[in-house]
């Protein structure tokens, strides 16, 4: 795969992960991209101005629901891959209001599909050869592991609780289909909780952080016990690469961050490192109090998933991957940034 002259589109390169996918891509290669995102309320702006400075980046903003706008784009950048990573992500916001999340997860995955199959159609063999379809997914497309001790894994049925993994599990299943009616060369990965600075407030990792900053409660549902494996936002980028570049074709691959805990231990762990970097005076805090004051429970989430733990042995073992930072050394650097940034 050649450096200065392999070309990479990436959907949602604007948002939290796609901004750590650009930034590793233009750390660790020579690639051009075409960055398009809608630039919606969770989009980096300051990441977009900086791109817009990079010779290799195109910056576009526009939307995956544009089928015109797709057939533009592939006509003129012509990639020689996709890497699909827009999606509405917030499980509250979904059971708030679906529509957004069916609109952009599902037809926008549908539009992109279809644009790219078109244009791939239009390649002579040895670029079809060439060229690869990643779409970035979830782990929460597999449902609930309750309070088994099994891990996901690439074969695991699906059994999506909200919408937004409904939506999610509809788009993987879209681009299994145009694989494997189309011959569309496809890879999926399936990945667990995001984390690093820089991430959406809405979140649970800033959210709790900058509350906590700002003197406010940060609530946690039900009783706090439900557990999720954590992964570094850049261990995700470098092993989305690995994936699109040394994957086969047609098959899924899961990454984890091999950091399950429950999100009150979370919750604890953030305070503490704040009790550490950022003591009484920093905030609204009395000398000698923690912010482990400000955890507030509250009724539970509609249909909330128990746990969720994925086994990427696969990664791991076909594509040696391996996550870099500790659950301790990831939180760390990201409870620096916003202490720092204050």
């Amino acid at each position: 795969m050649g450096q200065s002259n392999f070309r990479i589109m990436i959907t949602g390169g604007a948002g939290f992960i796609g901004c750590a996918l650009v930034n590793y891509l233009l750390k660790h290669t020579g690639h051009q991209l075409l960055v398009l995102d809608k630039l919606t309320y969770a989009a980096n702006l300051a990441a977009v101005e900086r791109f817009n400075t990079e010779p290799r980046v195109n910056m576009v903003q526009g939307d995956i629901c544009d089928a015109s706008l797709l057939q533009q784009l592939f006509a003129r950048f012509k990639p020689d891959a996709v890497m699909h990573l827009a999606a509405e992500s917030h499980v509250d916001n979904s059971i708030n209001a679906p529509a957004d999340f069916i609109q952009t997860n599902i037809i926008g995955t549908y539009t992109l599909l279809e644009a790219a199959r078109s244009y791939w159609q239009t390649l002579t063999a040895i670029e079809q050869q060439v060229f690869r379809f990643h779409h970035v997914s979830t782990d929460e497309v597999f449902g609930d592991l309750d309070e088994t001790d099994n891990l996901f894994t690439e074969t695991t049925p699906y059994a999506p609780s909200s919408p937004y993994s409904a939506s999610k599990a509809s788009s993987d299943h879209l681009v299994r289909a145009w694989h494997r009616t189309y011959g569309l060369p496809v890879l999926i990965s399936n990945c667990s909780n995001n984390y690093g600075p820089g991430q959406h407030s809405e979140k649970l990792i800033p959210k709790t952080i900058s509350s906590a900053l700002a003197g406010k409660p940060i609530p946690v549902y039900g009783d706090g016990q439900q557990i999720r494996d954590w992964l570094y936002v850049d261990d995700h980028a470098a092993a989305l690469y690995l994936v699109l570049t040394k994957g086969d074709v047609g098959e899924s691959y899961n990454i984890g961050g091999l950091n399950e805990l429950s999100n009150l231990t979370l919750v604890q762990q953030i305070y503490d490192l704040l009790d550490e970097l950022a003591p009484a005076g920093f905030c609204q805090l009395s000398k000698g109090e923690s912010y482990r004051q400000f955890i507030q429970f509250v009724a539970d989430r509609p249909g909330h998933d128990r746990r969720y733990a994925i086994d990427c042995t696969k990664i791991q073992t076909n594509l040696r991957w391996q996550p870099l930072e500790s659950l301790k050394s990831g939180l760390l650097k990201t409870v620096q940034a916003y202490c720092l940034s204050r």
